[in-house]
């Protein structure tokens, strides 16, 4: 029950005094293992003398000094006392010449064991009491008898004269002696007979019944019961003769029946081990300043309880000493560790002793002194003290926040530019500068630039399923057929100053060789947007690890490389375009779209190159936030270097919008 009680109050880090005996030796091998077991640390253990002979007493105390010396100086707030009488007349020896040598003393909470019993010796009556004040003991089980007291009250050696240790306890207690007792010393009072035992100190006499006395007590009344029984089967087997340890042998037998309640009301009964369960009391001893005190119950131990509720502990009803602000002390080798950090051992130091290290990032510890913090589930994050999962709140680019609503306003800007553009070259659409470079790549190419930007809209928003399949594969297709068109557009421009030389037979071949560039390279860029979709096609998706408080709701491009694949394609569309258009920017400016068309792809390829390593660094809504920006600005790239200077001249010179114009411009 040791065990128990120091686990209750979660005293973990204790010291150990035991007196030099075999009892020692059984409690260190025995219960100090079990305590390790059990999770609790010794700090010491130290085997105080055992005093046999007035000679070895000095030798005694000195010995016993050191080993106090050890005790105060000790972190553990609890010490264990394992013993008997003698234990503790020793241990107040030490303490009493403590407080003449200067020596440093420590409140202690002594914890003792139920062997253990507390009256002070002849010379000690007078002594301070304090060192047990608030101490916790186990003690056997006891109550108090009707007629207890009285009966000590009649006690009397005059009266008792056959009862020669009532003469010596007599003399002991009071200090005095009878004229007619041995080595009677003339100094001492004589005894009257008429001293009162309720007058003594408690310390030297109690007149409460102690767990041994009701031991002794309900043991007495046992064998009168067992014998009650023996005699009664007696009767039954009159012609029946008994050796004498054969009677004792049937003592035995009726001793293990016996059952009876006391004068308490209790019931005596012994258990399949001939032992009386009896059960313990905790005792907290509280002293006062008369040099009294109290066995204060404060608890029970009931063997024919539950495990789980065998031990019983009135806590309020425990006086705890000064030191600690009368508040249960603690008793541990360092402070306990927590929530929010999880225990180190540290080297060369018991298993009780150990670090406090923060628990790494992603995992909690919600309990004090735990050995490994737990992993958040995915969908939550740790609290700034890590003692807490938090579910993590989805994230996604949402129509209701800054960036999303500037994004969808760009959009909408830029597709109603692109639509008055549209509309602008179609009024014009017999004007040359319309005409020249095939007016109806220009008007693919602006209806593709138009639906480039209401692309934007896929990406803003919850995504779901549709939206993603249609997100990448659109984007891809349309730029490719933007893409295609400005390549048409710049190898018209070459034909076109080919066919001006006198037996060129190009000029019949622009038509039919934009047609076929067009549809062509939009047509692989279809089978990929195809093949991507059959064999792994993109769908909506939580990346939960991204992002610490935040899932990322997405559009997983299901297959990596066909995503790349239909990016590099487009670049490479893009690259040609730059690359013959760069050739063609000298040729006669009347017919040379070229110069536009190479910074616009100039610009063009710039963005997406800038977008590969930018979106491959960002996370969660940004990477969304990055390709929308890649689109609006390659696309408004495209749509201000190609088409702006035209709207210029349609709009603000149109003097400049004839074929005379142009001609006298050729020459």
């Amino acid at each position: 029950m040791m065990v128990q009680l120091l686990l209750y109050f979660n005293w973990k880090w204790v010291g150990v005094i035991s007196p030099d005996d075999e009892k020692a030796a059984w409690f260190t091998q025995v219960m100090v293992p079990l305590f390790s077991q059990s999770g609790i640390c010794v700090e010491f253990i130290e085997i105080i003398p055992k005093i046999n002979f007035s000679s070895e007493l000095d030798e005694a105390i000195v010995e016993g000094a050191e080993k106090y010396k050890i005790v105060m100086r000790s972190t553990a707030s609890v010490v264990v006392i394992h013993g008997e009488f003698e234990t503790v007349v020793l241990l107040r020896m030490l303490l009493h010449v403590s407080e003449f040598a200067d020596a440093s003393i420590k409140t202690k909470i002594w914890v003792m064991t139920a062997e253990m019993d507390f009256t002070s010796a002849a010379f000690q009556r007078d002594w301070n009491l304090d060192f047990i004040h608030s101490a916790i003991s186990l003690a056997l089980h006891s109550e108090q008898p009707m007629g207890f007291q009285r009966f000590l009250q009649r006690r009397n050696p005059t009266t008792d004269k056959e009862d020669g240790f009532v003469r010596d306890f007599w003399q002991q207690a009071f200090t005095c002696s009878f004229s007619n007792s041995v080595g009677n010393k003339s100094t001492e009072e004589a005894c009257t007979g008429e001293e009162k035992l309720e007058s003594l100190p408690v310390s030297v006499f109690e007149m409460s019944m102690t767990g041994h006395s009701y031991s002794v007590y309900n043991a007495a009344y046992a064998v009168a019961h067992a014998l009650q029984a023996m005699s009664l089967s007696k009767f039954k087997h009159r012609g029946k003769q008994k050796l004498v340890d054969q009677k004792l042998y049937q003592l035995y037998h009726f001793l293990r029946r016996v059952s009876f309640n006391n004068s308490c009301g209790e019931e005596i009964v012994f258990n399949p081990e001939s032992q009386i369960m009896a059960g313990f009391d905790i005792i907290n001893w509280v002293t006062f300043d008369n040099q009294s005190f109290l066995r204060n119950k404060v608890g029970k131990v009931d063997p024919k309880a539950t495990p789980d509720r065998m031990l019983t502990i009135y806590e309020d009803a425990i006086v705890w000493p000064r030191r600690f602000n009368k508040a249960q002390p603690l008793s541990l080798c360092n402070e306990g560790c927590p929530s929010g950090n999880r225990r180190r051992k540290k080297e060369g130091k018991p298993f009780c002793c150990y670090d406090c290290l923060p628990c790494p990032e992603g995992k909690i510890s919600n309990q004090w002194d735990m050995d490994d913090c737990s992993q958040c589930p995915e969908d939550h994050y740790p609290n700034k003290d890590k003692d807490l999962c938090i579910p993590k709140y989805i994230i996604f680019l949402s129509y209701e926040e800054p960036l999303g609503i500037s994004f969808a306003i760009i959009a909408i800007f830029f597709s109603f530019i692109t639509a008055l553009i549209l509309g602008l070259f179609l009024k014009h659409r017999d004007t040359p500068i319309v005409k020249a470079n095939n007016r109806n790549l220009t008007y693919i190419l602006l209806i593709s630039l138009l639906l480039s930007f209401l692309g934007v809209f896929l990406f803003i928003g919850q995504p779901d399923k549709l939206t993603c399949l249609l997100q990448q594969t659109i984007f891809g297709i349309i730029f490719s057929v933007a893409v295609s068109c400005v390549l048409a557009k710049t190898i018209i421009v070459v034909l076109a100053f080919m066919a001006t030389k006198p037996g060129s037979r190009m000029r019949w071949m622009g038509k039919q060789l934009a047609k076929s560039i067009v549809l062509s390279c939009s047509f692989i860029q279809i089978i990929c947007c195809i093949v991507w979709l059959i064999t792994s096609p993109p769908f909506p998706d939580f990346d939960m690890h991204s992002m610490t408080e935040e899932i990322i709701l997405k559009c997983n491009e299901g297959s990596v490389s066909m995503f790349y694949c239909v990016l590099g394609y487009m670049g490479f569309l893009a690259i040609v375009s730059f690359t013959v258009a760069f050739l063609a920017r000298k040729l006669p400016h009347s017919f040379n779209e070229a110069k536009f068309i190479t910074f616009s792809m100039l610009l063009f390829c710039s963005v997406w190159l800038c977008f590969i390593p930018t979106y491959l660094s960002t996370k969660g809504k940004n990477m969304v936030a990055v390709e929308i920006f890649s689109i609006v600005a390659s696309t408004g790239g495209l749509l201000g270097c190609i088409f702006f200077p035209k709207c210029y001249i349609i709009v603000l010179r149109p003097e400049l919008n004839k074929k005379g114009q142009l001609m006298r411009r050729k020459n």
